[in-house]
């Protein structure tokens, strides 16, 4: 994969023919191929077998014309070594089964070595990068630890995050320890990612917008700096969050060439924000999808317009793929993206 494909240009902030376009959760319950295969896989023992896993994520790549693929898997994936038990149960989600109560289970997390607890996700962006003949780039990703630390408090989805903010606030001590040992892991484990071959990186921190900007200046941001600053020299690296309009200043001081922009705000205010020193993701509503065409090409209209045609957009939603979406729906806004962008 030469250096010069439309989407890691645009993560440089370079000129580009068109815009480019990829989808988080591109590989996911709205195809039925891959609905065919979780019918005979559970989640996690799909995650677990590279060669399924590398036949997912190259699904959305034939299947879609997107211009980049991101690795099939999970971002709590790296936490079993780390010494969590793990589960993904039917309509609930990911669930931690012994979530952190105390000091000492936090003292005992593991620092893991991804060569050796993660090794089937490595193997799957090597059979990914030998399987995409240089086609499109690989994007390899992690959870960030503010993210990855929500989970392990909460034990899974949580509707106020009150038990992960009332360690984070009434424990600092026991806070500063999880979070240094979850940014250790994740910088290992996205090194290793681009040591298999991935081309770029993305960082999830899903549940920031949680924070005020205050708590996520005080308790994040230098965990989630220093991760993108030992991380960023290897690749390329979109920052992504949700609901943390506004502090985006402060997503941007965490660093990143790319930052994502949900769906809540509009693409050209969050650029003037941020500054034009970075590129930006973004930012269709997901559930634009589930519209009709004229409708699915107006919306991706105006956020080419809101982009300015400046160098450094890359199309994308807002956050993920809707399960229900209609799969020609999402071939319809890829081609539009490619046709309504081309300079």
């Amino acid at each position: 994969m030469g250096e010069d494909h439309v989407f890691l240009r645009a993560c440089r902030r370079e000129p580009t023919e068109y815009t480019p376009v990829w989808l988080m959760r591109q590989a996911g319950r709205y195809m039925e191929e891959y609905r065919d295969i979780r019918r005979k896989v559970a989640f996690l023992d799909l995650c677990k077998s590279p060669d399924l896993a590398a036949e997912v994520t190259l699904l959305p790549v034939r299947k879609l014309g997107v211009d980049a693929a991101i690795i099939f898997g999970d971002i709590l994936l790296p936490l079993e070594g780390m010494g969590f038990h793990l589960e993904f149960a039917e309509g609930e989600g990911p669930l931690i089964r012994n979530p952190i109560k105390e000091r000492e289970d936090i003292e005992r997390l593991r620092i893991i070595e991804p060569e050796e607890h993660v090794s089937f996700f490595l193997k799957a962006i090597e059979i990914v990068r030998r399987e995409l003949e240089g086609r499109v780039p690989l994007i390899g990703f992690s959870g960030a630890p503010f993210t990855l630390a929500s989970y392990l408090i909460e034990g899974g989805h949580s509707k106020d995050y009150s038990k992960t903010k009332g360690l984070m606030l009434g424990e600092p001590s026991w806070w500063h320890l999880l979070m240094e040992k979850l940014t250790e892991v994740t910088i290992r484990y996205l090194r290793a990612q681009v040591h298999r071959g991935a081309h770029a990186l993305q960082l999830f921190d899903s549940w920031a917008g949680c924070l005020s900007p205050r708590d996520y200046e005080d308790h994040v941001l230098p965990y989630s700096k220093r991760l993108i600053q030992e991380t960023g020299q290897q690749a390329p690296l979109i920052h992504f969050s949700v609901g943390t309009s506004g502090f985006l200043h402060l997503i941007k001081e965490a660093g990143g060439d790319v930052i994502g922009i949900d769906w809540r705000m509009d693409l050209k205010v969050a650029w003037e924000r941020l500054g034009y020193d970075v590129g930006i993701q973004g930012n269709l509503d997901p559930s634009v999808l589930l519209s009709s065409h004229q409708m699915i090409e107006a919306h991706v209209q105006k956020v080419l317009e809101s982009g300015g045609n400046r160098p450094g957009h890359i199309f994308n939603l807002g956050h993920g793929v809707l399960p229900e979406t209609p799969v020609e729906n999402v071939i319809f806004m890829v081609e539009a993206v490619h046709r309504l962008s081309r300079r």
